[in-house]
């Protein structure tokens, strides 16, 4: 124990370890490295954020993609996806009910789909921003050229999200269809933050094929690229896809990492995922005390919810509902955090 807790007190002082030590730190993690990983990673991120849980609005715009991605309940060779595309006038009824319970933060997120091209994508943004000007608009919708992503940025996009999903280029190919590349993917990356976005990155953890080496490859990778926003939750399976069969991530190992990564890069917004809420019932809660500090519940019109299935038995309702949000204020507060109203950006220096 004492070299892991030697590991976490240099961690906890330089923000930085390396590979062989992120992998070792992985490798014989036990429930007290755990709990005292958690309480750093609390106590540091208290001192910047205080016991504030920042809530985004997610709009899950359309589920149709051209991408193939072999761990993806909506990927492209999926029959038996029920796709679907939200209009413009759809998108902006779910700000302005998100806007009623209290969001300044609404979160686009979609498949690649060829519909939201940078003409239709920059009208939505600055409709959005012309009718809620003190709220921040960000955006997951996948890869696109450096004009496309300024284009965006100037019509008033404030953050984007683009998960990396793994650092390891090898592992990069085994979860990805050939056409698709792990240079092209960390290009947007760095494309996304000379533009001026806040800028997310993330990854899967327990994915098929992974190793702690890898593991260790992605903290490095946040450690160097620095991002505003890391997104990282377990690899569920869907039952359509050809991972369908492959053991899933655990709730365990993702806290454990989502306190390292606090202490890596301590201003980090950090989301307890859906991801995490849908394998273990107390899993929101889990990453909050790890070190997380947003939670994104679903805006999406409850038609669509459900269609948006991007791994098996993903949580649409209840808590996850962006219409419970004082349910889910309530189960935050138990544990001693607090949803706050705020656009909620990164704070840097």
């Amino acid at each position: 124990m004492t070299d892991i807790l030697s590991l976490i007190e240099k961690l906890e002082k330089e923000h930085s370890l390396t590979l062989g030590e992120y992998q070792f730190l992985i490798d014989n993690r036990t429930p007290e490295a755990a709990k005292i990983l958690a309480e750093k990673a609390d106590k540091i991120r208290r001192e910047i954020y205080g016991n504030a849980v920042f809530i985004r609005g997610l709009i899950e715009v359309s589920n149709i993609c051209k991408n193939d991605c072999l761990y993806c309940g909506i990927r492209r060779s999926n029959r038996n996806c029920d796709r679907y595309r939200l209009t413009k006038a759809e998108i902006l009824e779910c700000c302005d009910e998100g806007y009623g319970l209290g969001f300044r933060t609404f979160v686009m997120q979609g498949g690649e789909d060829a519909y939201f091209s940078d003409s239709v994508l920059c009208d939505i943004v600055r409709a959005i921003k012309e009718r809620y000007p003190d709220c921040a608009v960000t955006l997951s919708m996948g890869e696109k050229s450096e004009e496309s992503y300024q284009k965006l940025f100037d019509a008033g996009a404030d953050r984007y999200l683009l998960r990396h999903e793994t650092a390891d280029s090898e592992h990069y190919a085994m979860l990805h269809p050939e056409e698709m590349s792990f240079e092209t993917r960390m290009n947007c990356l760095k494309a996304l933050r000379k533009i001026g976005f806040q800028t997310g990155c993330g990854f899967m953890v327990g994915s098929p094929y992974q190793t702690t080496a890898m593991l260790a490859k992605d903290l490095k990778f946040i450690e160097e690229f620095k991002p505003d926003m890391c997104g990282i939750g377990p690899f569920i399976p869907h039952k359509d896809t050809p991972f369908a069969d492959k053991a899933g991530g655990s709730a365990e190992l993702t806290c454990y990492l989502l306190s390292i990564i606090r202490l890596i890069h301590p201003p980090v917004l950090l989301p307890s995922t859906t991801a995490l809420g849908t394998i273990d019932e107390n899993g929101r809660e889990k990453g909050i005390m790890a070190g997380a500090n947003v939670v994104m519940p679903n805006l999406s019109p409850k038609s669509v919810r459900k269609k948006y299935e991007l791994y098996n038995n993903k949580l649409s309702d209840g808590d996850e509902s962006a219409q419970c949000k004082e349910s889910l204020n309530e189960r935050i507060k138990k544990i001693g955090y607090e949803i706050v109203t705020d656009r909620g950006d990164v704070k840097n220096g």
